[in-house]
This record gives structure tokens, sequence and C-alpha cells, in this order.
């Protein structure tokens, strides 16, 4: 199983790292990709993954990213808005096929996949994008081993979520510096000097606290389902959602910090 893991965390990772450095449509065309296979995961865990319903949700993805890639704010609004009343006619045409809980899903997953994963080619788009969007995975994976690491070593006292057993406050903290002190090398490395060198490891550590957040959210919706993995299409990590869960979290906040504290 630990062999399975690594083998598909380097492909994944050489897979994200050959994108973010190429960028342009192919990344757009993935992130799109996995938004619609996220929101597939995710309108299983409700039963409604091959509904009409359903089918409005990834056709509506699609158009959102779209929108987004083109700054359209007014229209995605409104597109959104427009996919909610499409939903809802479906939802009283066919009731009571469909409960409430479903339907709130649907429109959930627009927000929460689509919406919040595609900062990850809008981060890439800004001025050292090649550069800042590694900070969405710095706060997520890179936060995420630091913390398993020094929760392995010197965690002792457990979180009091109920989400996170097994995760200790050690390797929370530890998640968080680990992530501030490789936004730090980070500065160091390509700008030398300056403010990057304070407001690259703020970033990362904000980042680090907000993919905890992500990645607690993703594990409570799976316990409300009772479902151990979104999917298996990542093998030994599950599902997209399993793997991207904190991404979807850091991508917002990385692209926020660097518009109000660098560009």
């Amino acid at each position: 199983m630990f062999k399975t893991r690594l083998l598909s965390g380097i492909v994944l990772m050489a897979i994200t790292i050959a994108l973010m450095v190429y960028g342009g449509y192919p990344l757009f065309f993935v992130i799109t990709l996995i938004s619609v296979i996220g929101l597939y995961e995710l309108y299983r865990a409700v039963g409604m993954e091959k509904t009409m319903p359903a089918l409005i949700g990834y056709i509506s993805s699609i158009v959102t990213d779209v929108l987004i890639l083109n700054n359209g704010f007014e229209e995605l609004v409104m597109w959104l808005i427009l996919t909610l009343m499409v939903l809802m006619a479906c939802y009283v045409i066919a009731y009571p096929k469909y409960n409430s809980e479903q339907m709130t899903m649907l429109m959930f997953g627009l927000i929460y996949v689509t919406v919040m994963l595609s900062f990850v080619f809008k981060v890439r788009y800004v001025s050292n994008g090649i550069l800042l969007v590694w900070f969405i995975y710095i706060g997520s994976w890179g936060s995420d081993t630091c913390a398993y690491c020094v929760g392995k070593l010197i965690g002792k006292h457990k979180m009091p979520s109920k989400l996170s057993p097994n995760k200790t406050i050690e390797g929370c903290v530890g998640g968080i510096a680990g992530a501030a002190l490789i936004g730090f090398i980070f500065a160091m490395v390509f700008w030398g000097k300056g403010q990057m060198l304070w407001q690259l490891p703020i970033i990362g550590a904000v980042s680090a606290v907000i993919s905890q957040i992500g990645d607690l959210t993703a594990s409570a919706i799976k316990r409300n389902h009772n479902i151990k993995d979104y999917g298996n299409l990542i093998p030994g990590h599950g599902g997209i959602l399993d793997r991207f869960d904190s991404v979807i979290f850091t991508a917002p906040i990385v692209f926020y910090l660097v518009k109000y504290m660098l560009l």
C-alpha cells in the first residue's frame, strides 16, 4: 500500500509540476476536468451522480470555469443564478424524486469544487504566477507533510476535533511553521531580499491553516454520508476530492493574499 501510494504520489507531483510550469490552456483543461470528476464524487455521496440535475451541474461547472477564465464576474453570477433556477425547476417537476439535501449539494458543489478550485489557474496567471502558484501546494501538501513528520516525532496532545483522532496539536503547529519556513526559503531562493522575506512566510502559514480546515471539511462530508473515500481514481490516495480537499481551500486564499499583499 505504501509503495502504491508513493508511486502514484510521484506521478501526481510530476504531472502537477509540468502543468504549473507550462500553464496556459492545458492547465485550464485539466483543472476543469478535475472539477467535473470532483463534482461526480461529491454527487455520488448523495446518490445523485447519474441524474439529470447532476448533468446540469457538470455542464454548469464547465461553463463556470470558462467564465472565471475570462474574468466574467457579472456573467458568472448570472450563470450561477440561472443554474440554481434550472435545478429548482428539476426539483419541483420531479418532486418527490429528489430531496432538498440532494439538490442543495448540487449547487454547493459548484461553489465548493468548481469555483474554489478554479483559483489554481487564476493564481498561475498573476504576475510571477509561475512561482507564486506553488504556495497553493506549499500550504496544502507541503504543510500536510510537515504536520505528519512533526506529529510522528513529538506529537502528544490530540486535536479536540472528532474528525481527526490521530492528529496532534504539535503536528498542526508543525505544519503551519513548516509552510512558513518553506515560504521563507522560497523567498530567499527566488527573490533574495526585500518584503518577500516576510510576506511569503505569512502566505505559507495562513494557507496552511486554511488547508487544515479544507481537509476536515472533506472528512466531515464523508462522515455524514458514511463513506471512507470519495473514489479510487488515484491509487493509494482515493478520489480527486481525497487528494485535492485542501487545495480547494488554499487556492482562493493564496490568490487573495497574493492580490492584496504582493500585487
